[in-house]
Parts: structure tokens; C-alpha cells; sequence
């Protein structure tokens, strides 16, 4: 009797074991694992999401909701007149839209849609990493020759709104294709000489016979223009920004002569820049 128990007992351990283990096997097969190239294939599919998201579309700053209308509409006149709206912080005669045209609200400009979603970011000036506060306090103390704004003062707010605000809907840290300089790629080297001809031709009618500014037209040297801090008074900069923007609206100067008018231009005396100043 007891032999016959233990029998049975052995009988239904080993049962009990197959079962099992046709069990695992069988939930196994049902289970779907993602492959390599399904986890790669669904990685494209979110670059490709976000690539469509990045459309130029800025909002018009008075559409901003109500609660921050007031900020935007400062940090919208600010760019548009600096010189009214924010002059106890500026140096010399330039409004920031002197670069940022309507702005920065255009494509065909110094772009400032999208700046929002792509701050912090390695600065090579700084070596190291630079938030949009700091970014935008070294163009007033490089480019308008003037003070840094304090990051709590209602003008620096003002501004961090805007950028923002134009900013809305663009993915954080997306690839933004229209902010930056594209720059020039030429074997030319830049004649200053040719370069002041070609400012003569052309550059005059607007900057004035001596590059120190008109009424349509800010200086580009002179104590009055931007300092030698400023991104612009780098030659790879200046050139780039003359061949794809102006003359304003209507940009006809080949990339030899941007070059050559970009050495002659930053070869002019200006403004020294001094830190914290």
C-alpha cells in the first residue's frame, strides 16, 4: 500500500512538471516582444513626429493669453525700439531689431523663434553651458555696448516672455533649421579695398557715406555701433549676415563680396568691449 502511494506521488510530480513546462512554452509563443528594428523603426517615427512639429508659425505677441499679454507686448517693444523701451541698459544708437528684424518674427533674419526651446546650450565663449538669461545679457553688453539686464528686472522678464511665447509649440530642444548664421564657404580671400568700393556701391545709401548710421540705418562702426565683443564684429559672422540679408529685404551682394565688405567693415574702429562695465 504504501509502495503504490508513493508510486502515485511520483506519477503526479512528473504530470505536474510537463504541464508546467508546456504552460511556459505555450504563453511563451503568445508573448511579442519588440525587436531591435522595431525599437529603431519606432525611434524614427518619433524624429519624424517632431520633424513636422518644427514649423515657422510664430503667434502675433498681442494674441498672448491675458495673464502674460502685458509681458509679451514689453519684451515685443523692447526688441522693436530698444532704444525707448530699454535705453537705460544700452551703450549706442542700435535697437535690437537692427539684426532681429520685426523681432525676430521673421524667417529671413536673425531668427528668435524657437531660441526658447533650445536654451540652456554649450556656448563656446563660455565654455561651457549658457541659459537664455545670460545669452541675451551678453548682446546688450556686446552688441548695444551697454549693461547687462538684472535676470529679475521686469525688461529681462519682459523679454524671457516673449521669446517663449514665439516660441509656442516648437519640441524642446528640436533641431530649429532657421536660427543661427549659415556660413560662407569660399576659397575668396577678403580684400578690405575691394571692400570699401563695394560699401561705396551699395552700402552707403543706407549706412551713410562714413558707416556711422542714417535715419534708416544703424551705424556699423563708430562709437555709436556695436563693440568689439559682439558676435557681428567677427568677420565669419558679419559676412554671412550681409550675403543672406541685405541690402534689407532685397539681398543681391555675392558671397565675394559679403566677404569683402565683412573685412572692411570690421577693420573700422569701435567701441572696446569692457565685462561688467
Amino acid at each position: 500500500m504504501r509502495t503504490n502511494r508513493l508510486t502515485l506521488s511520483l506519477v503526479l510530480t512528473v504530470a505536474l512538471v510537463i504541464a508546467g513546462t508546456g504552460l511556459y512554452w505555450l504563453f511563451s509563443s503568445m508573448a511579442i516582444f519588440p525587436s531591435p528594428r522595431g525599437i529603431e523603426t519606432s525611434r524614427s517615427a518619433d524624429t519624424m513626429l517632431q520633424a513636422s512639429q518644427v514649423v515657422f508659425a510664430p503667434p502675433r505677441p498681442e494674441d498672448a493669453p491675458e495673464d502674460i499679454r502685458e509681458g509679451v507686448m514689453l519684451g515685443y517693444h523692447i526688441l522693436m525700439d530698444t532704444q525707448t523701451y530699454a535705453k537705460q541698459y544700452v551703450g549706442n544708437k542700435l535697437n535690437c531689431r537692427n539684426c532681429h528684424f520685426n523681432a525676430g518674427r521673421e524667417r529671413n533674419t536673425l531668427s528668435l523663434v524657437g531660441v526658447a526651446v533650445t536654451y540652456p546650450k554649450y556656448r563656446e565663449r563660455r565654455k561651457y553651458v549658457t541659459d537664455l538669461v545670460t545669452r541675451t545679457q551678453g548682446c546688450f553688453e556686446r552688441s548695444m555696448n551697454g549693461k547687462a539686464l538684472p535676470p529679475e528686472d521686469k525688461h529681462m522678464q519682459a523679454l524671457m516672455a516673449y521669446y517663449h511665447w514665439i516660441s509656442k509649440g516648437l519640441p524642446i530642444y528640436a533641431d530649429i533649421p532657421w536660427l543661427g548664421l549659415k556660413k560662407l564657404k569660399s576659397g575668396h580671400k577678403p580684400d578690405p579695398a575691394a571692400g570699401k568700393q563695394v560699401f561705396a556701391q551699395v552700402c552707403t545709401r543706407c549706412h551713410g557715406d562714413g558707416g556711422l548710421g542714417t535715419a534708416i540705418a544703424p551705424p556699423l562702426w563708430g562709437p555709436e555701433s556695436f563693440n568689439d565683443g559682439a558676435g557681428m564684429h567677427k568677420m565669419k559672422n558679419f559676412s554671412a549676415f550681409t550675403h543672406h540679408f541685405m541690402p534689407k529685404n532685397n539681398p543681391t551682394l555675392s558671397v565675394d563680396q559679403a566677404l569683402d565688405v565683412s573685412a572692411y567693415a570690421t577693420s573700422q574702429p569701435r567701441p572696446h568691449f569692457q565685462a561688467g562695465k
